[in-house]
């Protein structure tokens, strides 16, 4: 996707990506995590805001920064780099709250045509997966690189 987004600092391990986020409530530093989970080939996608105290991952502050959307698309990029280094594994995301995964799915819905063209991707509802369809209140979202 070419949607304006924001240079990312990729860490060592290219699990950790860090960038700041710049808007009316001035700049606020970011990450994403692609984290590990029991199951196997899958990771967790993590994101938030960077602790200035800890330097650890807050999902649950909310910034409203102004910049959603330059925001998701930088989270988007993300994720092809991690896909790009990791092909053949999925990635899991769930909001930390209700109204995150609420915006995930409108981010997803909105960009779904061209996201289909490089990923393929599903949603859950009920612990049951299912081709991601539009208009559908899905509790959290995998995705898995093509190989074009």
């Amino acid at each position: 996707m070419r949607l304006p987004s924001y240079e990312m600092y990729v860490g060592d391990s290219n699990h950790i990506f860090e960038f700041t986020s710049i808007g009316k409530k001035g700049e606020i530093e970011k990450m994403i995590v692609f984290e590990k989970t029991t199951t196997n080939g899958f990771y967790n996608l993590a994101f938030g805001d960077k602790d200035k105290i800890t330097g650890k991952l807050n999902d649950i502050k909310v910034s409203n920064n102004g910049d959603s959307e330059k925001v998701l698309a930088t989270v988007v990029k993300a994720v092809y780099i991690f896909l790009e280094l990791n092909p053949n594994v999925w990635i899991y995301a769930e909001g930390s709250t209700k109204s995150r995964t609420r915006l995930y799915r409108m981010g997803i819905s909105k960009h779904l045509k061209e996201a289909e063209k490089d990923f393929y991707i599903f949603g859950s509802k009920n612990n049951s997966w299912e081709k991601f369809i539009l208009n559908v209140d899905y509790e959290s979202f995998a995705i898995l690189k093509k190989n074009n």
